[in-house]
């Protein structure tokens, strides 16, 4: 599917600021269609030099209601009208205002009604919406149903106007601000309430308002509602700004009672008349209390891989004090490989108590634990470590045991690849999938011993990686080996291939 901004470069001329504008359209037309009852959608004329016979319009977007029946079960993005097939298109265009049709249209067997709205951006008609309306779904007048369609009304005709959505709004606060069927008060111009749909006066209700809204001052009423002295100042602000004609952005604010709700002034202006204001609320008290809750419990969880990282430390502290008070050299490398396998659980940990989402970033992981694993070469082979790829971003849940197995793979690269005095290199290299996680570890030394089991393998290292790919990370492993090329010479070598299931995981 095209996005919007793909659709407007492939079939329009417009300048940068006009797209922007049809995309801040867009950000807050769901609101309309609630309002209208109807589908939206957003025609923009294909350019001459697109479409020498010109004439043609190609829908750019769509949006459904959630108040009622669509008009449109499929999607219609994409789809292109000429003038005779929709004359209203170009005709709203043409004279700038909101065309009707005077008979319904017939569209697959539904009955609707099509009125073309210019979308002015500046002193230029841009694009034109259509508000379609599904007929076949009969709706009888009703005091919500009347100010929903007056409201829209309002706002179509400020679409008309170039004052609607205003210049610089928030698309955030657009995705995130209450919407219509989350509750809906209508003000006229002295502010007073005129209508207040029955979620709306629900929300009242929860931050301590016992009778009904209509006919009260909706900003001191609210003022007197909201506990924190500035939140209350600061809502009751937006409300007489929206009055005023200034839009205001999303509000929250919490109650004498406890409750919070989430407050939204918008200005009706229609012909640049004074015609009151919309303010959006919506409940949220309950959406707090779980978002507080998720926000304890995360901060507990990273707290937790804080200390578990801190202890490892302190393990691996002790297991240094204990290598260098031993006297036998075999004692003190197996310490010193113990040392390594709990650090690099440490990091992961580290990793883990920063992260918001219990997903580890491995790159920057293992650019940590790599040089770490090099440092065990002699000073007599001189190896060098070399990725190619990317691990990208892993959930928790394989990161420690990945983390081990591929510290293990590369340890015994470096330390039994190359005998001593010649240098070498390891390359890790990486191929990413939606479903596997594919590395090779390749070493250009001396190759596998000949008659070598991966299976009979007695080594430690070799039967921690065992273990980890198959009951951990639920992969396969692979030692062969492999001829190199280096200039002109074919050197032996060793490559570790290692698959991971990454489709579940993710």
């Amino acid at each position: 599917m095209s996005t919007l901004a793909e659709l407007l470069a492939e079939n329009t001329g417009l300048p940068g600021e006009a797209a922007d504008h049809l995309q801040t359209v867009v950000a807050e037309w769901q609101l309309l269609a609630d309002l209208s009852f109807a589908d939206f959608l957003l025609w923009v004329p294909v350019t001459e030099e697109l479409q020498p016979d010109g004439g043609d319009f190609v829908c750019v977007a769509h949006a459904r209601p959630t108040t009622a029946p669509t008009a449109h079960p499929e999607d219609v993005v994409g789809t292109r009208f000429t003038v005779e097939e929709h004359p209203q298109l170009a005709k709203a265009m043409r004279e700038v205002r909101i065309c009707r049709e005077e008979d319904p249209h017939w569209y697959r067997d539904l009955p609707m009604r099509r009125e073309a709205i210019p979308v002015r951006f500046h002193d230029d008609v841009v694009a034109v919406m259509s508000r379609e309306t599904n007929l076949a779904a009969p709706r009888v007048p009703s005091p919500l149903e009347i100010a929903y369609l007056g409201s829209a009304g309002d706002l179509c005709q400020m679409i008309v106007d170039g004052t609607f959505p205003p210049s610089g709004s928030n698309a955030t606060d657009t995705h995130t601000s209450p919407r219509v069927g989350d509750g809906l008060i209508r003000l006229d111009s002295s502010g007073t309430v005129v209508f207040a749909s029955p979620n709306g006066l629900s929300a009242y209700h929860r931050m301590g308002h016992e009778s009904d809204l209509v006919g009260t001052r909706l900003a001191p009423l609210t003022r007197s509602l909201i506990r924190d002295p500035f939140d209350a100042t600061e809502v009751s602000h937006r409300i007489i700004e929206a009055l005023d004609g200034k839009p205001s952005s999303r509000t929250e604010a919490d109650s004498r009672r406890g409750a919070v709700v989430l407050f939204r002034a918008l200005p009706l202006r229609p012909a640049g008349q004074a015609a009151g204001a919309l303010v959006l609320v919506r409940d949220v008290t309950e959406v707090k209390r779980r978002d507080r809750a998720l926000l304890s419990k995360d901060a507990t969880i990273r707290e937790i891989h804080h200390r578990v990282k801190n202890n490892l430390q302190t393990v691996a502290a002790l297991l240094r004090l204990q290598s260098r008070r031993t006297s036998s050299e075999e004692a003190r490398l197996a310490l010193a490989e113990s040392v390594r396998r709990v650090t690099s659980i440490a990091l992961v940990h580290e990793a883990l108590s920063i992260s918001v989402d219990e997903r580890v970033d491995l790159d920057k992981l293992l650019d940590n634990v790599l040089p770490m694993v090099g440092e065990v070469a002699t000073a007599e082979s001189q190896v060098g470590l070399k990725r190619t790829g990317s691990f990208g971003v892993v959930v928790a849940e394989i990161a420690t045991p990945l983390v081990m197995v591929l510290a293990e793979l590369v340890q015994n690269a470096v330390e039994h690849a190359f005998p001593a005095g010649r240098s070498g290199k390891v390359e890790l290299i990486v191929e990413r999938s939606a479903r596997w996680l594919d590395v090779v570890i390749r070493d250009n030394g001396r190759g596998l011993p000949s008659g070598f089991s991966l299976e009979r393998s007695d080594g430690l290292g070799l039967q921690i990686v065992r273990t980890l790919v198959e009951s951990e990370l639920r992969g396969s492993l692979s030692l062969r080996k492999v001829r190199v090329e280096a200039s002109s010479t074919r050197v032996t070598g060793t490559e570790a291939a290692l698959r991971i299931p990454l489709s579940r995981r993710l």
